[in-house]
C-alpha cells in the first residue's frame, strides 16, 4: 500500500503535502466546535438537538433500502473541520490524555473556559472511553499512525476511501440511488475512521465485526448533483447504547435489524 494509491478519495494525502501542522485562522487555533457527541459514536445516546435539529439524522437507513432506483432524502455537505495532522514525530511529544488537558490547552494558547477547550476534552475522553464487545479501536493522532493500525487490522494490502461530491451549505434533498458495489474483501473487513473535533487532524479507528461497506452512486433528483457516497452497515448492534440516535430514527431495536449510515466526507474507510 502506498500513499498515493487514495488519489481523490481522501483529503488527508493533500493535507499532508501541505506541510501545516495545525490550521491556524484570526490569531489562533481552528477548533471545530460544532457538536461533539458524534452520531457515529455508538456509545452515545442521541440528544434532543440531534433528533430535532441535527443534519445527520438522514444518515442512517436501512440495508434493504439500498436499492438501485430507490429514493433517499439526504444532506451532504463539505466539511468545516479543517484540522490537518502533524508528523509522527511531533504528534508523539504532545501529551494526548484528558489528564494533560491543561498542558495541552497551555501548548495551545486556549482557555479552559472556551468552547475549543470543552469540545477537546470530549474528543480526549470519547478517544480514551472503553471499546464496546467486539471492537478494536485507535484514536490516530498522525497519518503514520492510521496506517499502522489499519494494516495491523487488516493486513498489508489496503486501500482508502471516502465519500465524494456534496456542496456547502446544501440544503437536504432527494437523491437516486444509481448503483451500490461492496467494497469488502473476501475476509471480510474494514477499519472505519471518523474525524475528531481537535487542534490537529484526530482520527477516531475502529475494527467491528459483522459489518459490510458499500460505494453508492447518488445522483440528486432536483439538481442532477452527482455523490459517491461511502455506506458502513452493521449487521450486529445489541452492543450499541439503546437510546443511539440510529435506533431513535429508524424506530428499531438494538441487534434487530442491521443498521447502516452514510459517511461525511472528512471520514475515512479502510478495506483489503
Amino acid at each position: 500500500m502506498s500513499v498515493g494509491e487514495m488519489g481523490k478519495t481522501w483529503s488527508v494525502k493533500r493535507e499532508e503535502n501541505k506541510g501545516t501542522a495545525v490550521s491556524v485562522g484570526n490569531g489562533g487555533v481552528v477548533v471545530d466546535v460544532s457538536p461533539s457527541a458524534s452520531p457515529l459514536n455508538y456509545n452515545y445516546a442521541a440528544t434532543e438537538d440531534q433528533l430535532h435539529d441535527d443534519p445527520n439524522v438522514g444518515l442512517f437507513f436501512k440495508k434493504n433500502d439500498l436499492q438501485q432506483g430507490n429514493k433517499m432524502k439526504l444532506h451532504f455537505t463539505k466539511t468545516s473541520n479543517a484540522a490537518t495532522f502533524l508528523p509522527r514525530s511531533a504528534a508523539g511529544k504532545i501529551p494526548f490524555s484528558a489528564v494533560k488537558l491543561p498542558q495541552i490547552l497551555s501548548r495551545f494558547s486556549l482557555s479552559p473556559d472556551s468552547k475549543e477547550a470543552r469540545v477537546m476534552k470530549k474528543t480526549l475522553e470519547e478517544c480514551e472511553a472503553p471499546a464496546i464487545m467486539g471492537e478494536e479501536k485507535l484514536c490516530a493522532t498522525s497519518l503514520e499512525s492510521m496506517v499502522d493500525f489499519s494494516v495491523s487490522q487488516l493486513g498489508k494490502n489496503v486501500k482508502a476511501i471516502s465519500t465524494e461530491g456534496g456542496r456547502k451549505n446544501e440544503v437536504p434533498q432527494k437523491y437516486v440511488i444509481s448503483r451500490s458495489k461492496s467494497m469488502l474483501g473476501k475476509d471480510g473487513k474494514a477499519v472505519v475512521c471518523h474525524k475528531q473535533s481537535y487542534a490537529y487532524a484526530v482520527f477516531y479507528c475502529h475494527k467491528t465485526q459483522n459489518t459490510e461497506v458499500y460505494e453508492v452512486s447518488l445522483v440528486g433528483a432536483d439538481d442532477g448533483a452527482k455523490v459517491k457516497a461511502v455506506a458502513v452497515c452493521h449487521k450486529d448492534t445489541s452492543a450499541w447504547n439503546p437510546n443511539h440516535l440510529a435506533f431513535q430514527v429508524l424506530k428499531v431495536k438494538p441487534g434487530t435489524v442491521p443498521v447502516c449510515h452514510f459517511l461525511p466526507d472528512d471520514h475515512v474507510v479502510w478495506v483489503n
